[in-house]
């Protein structure tokens, strides 16, 4: 049984690059999207078996780090910080850690990063086994 992913970011391009790569992940499916972190507390609502969310900072409505404040309380799902601003050790990165994150990863081109299997596929679809395997 596939572990079952909730994408969460703005653009709906980079929701598509996302979906796209996890398709490539047979131990992985896309079981929701959101376009901010308000939209992805309510469909967290109606689903109780997310596993893993990727979540973007820069969001209109709700950032992703005003819903991580809100996250753990409502699942138990791993959330792993897929942004242009918080990459390894910034402020961003470390207060994404701070609120509940449980991995960082920078998208590799900015906001909708079309390359991003090929520049960080590997290091994402690696950080999201092992958050999952030490669940």
């Amino acid at each position: 049984m596939p572990h079952k992913v909730m994408i969460v970011d703005d653009a709906a391009m980079m929701r598509l690059y996302i979906a796209s790569f996890i398709r490539t992940l047979p131990d992985f499916t896309v079981a929701a999207q959101a376009s901010n972190g308000q939209e992805a507390l309510d469909k967290l609502s109606e689903l109780d078996d997310i596993d893993l969310i990727l979540l973007d900072i820069e969001m209109p409505v709700m950032d992703g780090l005003e819903f991580l404040r809100h996250a753990k309380l409502k699942t138990r799902a791993k959330i792993v910080m897929l942004s242009s601003v918080a990459v390894s050790g910034s402020a961003h990165a470390a207060k994404a850690r701070e609120l509940g994150a449980d991995g960082v990863v920078a998208k590799p081109s900015g906001t909708v990063s079309h390359d991003l299997e090929e520049k960080s596929g590997e290091e994402l679809a690696r950080t999201m086994r092992d958050l999952l395997v030490a669940a």
